[in-house]
């Protein structure tokens, strides 16, 4: 009963006049930087941290809070319109919200990514409130070799994104993970890969790999088949189109074991909404009601992924407050927020500082009801740009790709790497290669390979810790199976047929 009575001060702080103003510009902020290619979730927090120096504790915390919450929802609009993520995270939700789309339910797609942030982020934060001790206490027991098990997890869904081909589908994860590896080692400080060309010193920043290979391999496939100058889909007659309550019913398998998956990972510190977003796609490759129809445009393949980013974010939040590490990225910058003001995130804030921590946590659910409003509205704006010419959506397609690269390091160089990635994407698709399992590599790789040295190092080179040691042990046998289980399947259903 005491939590609910910090909570309901915590929602009155938050809509005192100054703070709830601070929220809603945290709103939009984070659905902007989310949009935009290259600018990254994190790196728009951390342009906003400055700005707080100046406010007081609670407001600061409140508008980083809202950006972070939001922006794992902004870029579910250019990832179903134009088939550009505008976050790691929104990578898995393209895949069957793009096709939607184009199948003409771009409303209905952006209607079901909308419901997704709001049921996951609500249930998140009604989690965060009532688990935060217990769960924090399992998050205590986590090292490195759980941290790697669980990207392996993220890796191995590499087996639902191939579609029929998976040894096409290990080629491109393959070909995502020496992207990766290309520049410098960052615990040994060797390089890798660079062939004396100074521009890959630096290594490939994911974004190119991913706004590439989606966003100009898209737009020089459909030059290759000369759609025209007629839009996709006039947009006339479309409005918000929310999923009636019957389509909600038929997918609360996945909408509860998303935003439960989604929530533990986010307690995971350094796993993270992107974490999250490809593990419950997997997931749902492997074990939902329509699994072989994933990247068709079903409601399951937006709902898994975007539930699962959004309900990382109150599982993030668990360690930041109850042991002072923060769950990912964003909630860093939101420690140094709170570090900047003489505050040290842990268990003793629960005592000497819960009302900022119930404020937190208010402003959570605050944030998750807000951002959905504005997302309702914004949608009938975004969905509108389908009514363009083809030839003018594909030029402004190319305009944000190339933002996009120019945001990410400000390099010229970095232009000819994301026109690169397109022909790769391009090449890609004509000869039926997934470009998912090389976006994935490029994403997880650097995180798997992080994680894995550290063990290593660690452990005096032990590679059997990730076996013994009971939470990785229990991670590395899910992974397992899931890479058996499809073999697995596909014999068993090559039996049956032989014997009918």
């Amino acid at each position: 009963m005491e939590p609910l009575i910090h909570l309901a001060h915590g929602f009155g702080s938050v809509f005192q006049p100054v703070n709830l103003v601070v929220l809603v510009v945290g709103l939009v902020l984070g659905l902007i930087v989310a949009v935009l290619p290259g600018l990254t979730l994190v790196m728009g927090v951390v342009l906003a941290l400055p700005f707080t120096y100046g406010m007081g504790i609670v407001p600061a915390l409140i508008l980083l809070t809202a950006m972070y919450v939001s922006g794992t929802y902004g870029g579910a609009f250019t990832s179903i319109l134009f088939r550009i993520p505008g976050e790691p995270m929104d990578v898995p939700l393209l895949w069957d919200g793009y096709a939607m789309a184009r199948a003409g339910e771009p409303a209905l797609a952006l209607g079901w990514t909308l419901f997704s942030a709001l049921a996951g982020g609500l249930v998140a934060a009604i989690a965060m409130v009532l688990l935060s001790g217990p769960v924090a206490d399992l998050a205590l027991r986590l090292s490195t070799p759980e941290y790697f098990a669980v990207i392996l997890l993220g890796l191995a869904s590499v087996v639902t994104l191939g579609g029929s081909s998976l040894p096409k589908a290990l080629i491109s994860l393959a070909l995502g993970l020496v992207i990766a590896t290309v520049g410098t080692d960052s615990t040994y400080g060797a390089m890798r890969f660079t062939f004396d060309i100074p521009l890959l010193e630096d290594g490939i920043e994911y974004i190119l790999v991913m706004v590439g290979a989606y966003g100009l391999g898209e737009v020089l496939s459909r030059v290759e088949q000369r759609t025209g100058g007629d839009s996709v889909q006039k947009t006339s007659t479309i409005s918000t189109k929310l999923p009636s309550l019957r389509a909600i019913t038929a997918v609360k398998g996945t909408f509860a074991r998303s935003s439960i998956l989604g929530f533990l990972i986010g307690v995971i510190p350094g796993a993270g909404a992107t974490i999250a977003s490809f593990v419950s796609y997997g997931i749902e490759g492997q074990y939902g009601r329509r699994r072989q129809e994933l990247g068709q445009g079903i409601a399951e393949g937006i709902v898994a992924p975007q539930t699962a980013a959004t309900s990382s974010v109150g599982g993030a939040m668990v360690p930041l407050l109850t042991l002072g590490i923060p769950g990912s990225g964003a909630t860093a910058i939101i420690m140094a927020a709170f570090l900047l003001h003489g505050i040290q995130p842990g268990p003793h804030v629960f005592f000497k500082s819960g009302d900022i921590v119930y404020t937190i946590f208010a402003s959570v659910f605050v944030a998750v009801i807000g951002m959905c409003i504005l997302g309702y509205f914004a949608i009938k704006l975004l969905v509108k740009v389908l009514d363009f010419p083809e030839a003018i959506t594909s030029a402004f397609v190319v305009m944000f790709c190339f933002m996009g690269a120019m945001a990410s390091r400000s390099t010229v160089g970095d232009l000819w790497l994301i026109v690169a990635f397109g022909i790769v994407g391009f090449l890609f698709e004509r000869y039926r290669f997934p470009i998912a399992p090389m976006v994935l590599g490029a994403i997880l790789g650097p995180l798997a390979e992080t994680s894995f040295m550290t063990t290593m190092i660690s452990f005096h080179n032990d590679w059997t810790v990730f076996f013994t040691r009971p939470i990785s042990g229990s991670i590395m046998a899910v992974c397992l199976a899931a890479l058996l289980y499809p073999a697995y399947r596909e014999w068993r259903d090559r039996r049956l047929v032989r014997v009918g």
